[in-house]
């Protein structure tokens, strides 16, 4: 028997793309979405962090999350964007290839990451299947699987102080 709390929202995610994986992140740790431009370049950060930019007066960290992740660096294109988030207190960009959907979720719909030996903490803190719009709008493709980003655990903190 199902109650209205099973079937309840938790929280909303903001999914996006990187190469073909979809990723989340909470919608709570989400400043705001902006069009890709070419940050100014820092010497002897990690290849990662693309450079700095200027959000509002405050400078902040662009960071390549296809490379943060291990991946070949994502390709700029016109969906190019960067997420603008709020990590313990303090803001970074991530590069990613395109926004997809804000979706709210139910936390009984969240599986647990698999427990895989790597060589760092995982920073997928779960996973969760989405139902996705289909191009046209009018219908309701298959279920996507979308890997949760635990933005606490993709260490950027003593990065960022570098950077910022």
């Amino acid at each position: 028997m199902s109650t209205d709390k099973d079937t309840a929202t938790d929280r909303k995610i903001v999914t996006f793309s990187l190469g073909k994986q979809t990723f989340g992140i909470d919608m709570s740790a989400l400043i705001e979405i902006r069009e890709w431009e070419e940050p100014t370049p820092l010497p002897n950060v990690p290849t990662f962090i693309k450079g700095v930019t200027n959000l509002r007066g405050n400078v902040i960290p662009v960071v390549g999350l296809a490379e943060r992740l291990g991946w070949e660096p994502s390709a700029i294109h016109p969906r190019s964007c960067v997420l603008v988030v709020n990590i313990t207190g303090k803001q970074a960009g991530f590069l990613v290839d395109e926004v997809n959907d804000i979706v709210a979720i139910g936390s009984s719909e969240v599986q647990p990451a698999p427990e895989v030996e790597t060589i760092e903490q995982s920073v997928i803190c779960g996973l969760v299947r989405i139902t996705t719009r289909a191009k046209d709008g009018t219908r309701e493709d298959k279920g996507t699987m979308v890997l949760l980003l635990d933005l606490d655990a993709l260490s950027l903190t003593k990065h960022l102080d570098l950077a910022a």
